[in-house]
């Protein structure tokens, strides 16, 4: 006889999206983050399975990014931290994993550099929460027909 509790289990109508659910895991892996300006989160995903993560902060091994000051900061942004997106395509490429024709969850859109990487790297779609103004990240990725969608979750 088991002792252990039972699992409490959501009913299946309160189940999240798929993207909810990747979009949720962003947001956890962004909590990693070692940029004190901002933190953000990235998981790529193909066949509802995570490939790779990311978040945003400085090579692994070196001090964290300090904004106190002003240091760190070259024209308003980080000049150590390594983004999320480049990240996670870094951890991708470490482990050998192929990230061609996946999905791109991230809590911010990419920046132009992240776009250009996306882009070369055959990432077909990506899902963000919060708009990061590059309107020419944003003209890029329409001329590649890479889907970009801002998912906004419905009020629970």
């Amino acid at each position: 006889m088991s002792t252990k509790a039972p699992v409490a289990r959501a009913h299946l109508s309160e189940r999240p999206s798929w993207d909810a659910y990747f979009c949720a895991i962003t947001r956890a892996v962004a909590t990693r983050a070692t940029c004190s300006r901002k933190a953000v989160g990235a998981a790529l995903v193909k066949d509802k399975l995570i490939l790779a993560t990311g978040y945003n902060g400085a090579p692994a091994g070196l001090r964290h990014c300090d904004h106190e000051s002003g240091a760190d900061l070259v024209n308003g942004h980080c000049a150590r931290s390594t983004h999320a997106e480049q990240n996670a395509i870094v951890q991708a490429a470490r482990h050998g994993i192929s990230i061609e024709g996946a999905t791109l969850y991230c809590t911010n859109n990419p920046c132009l550099n992240c776009t250009k990487l996306l882009i070369n790297a055959g990432i077909r779609r990506i899902v963000y929460e919060e708009t990061y103004p590059d309107p020419l990240a944003f003209e890029l990725l329409a001329e590649s027909n890479i889907a970009i969608e801002r998912f906004v979750d419905a009020p629970g």
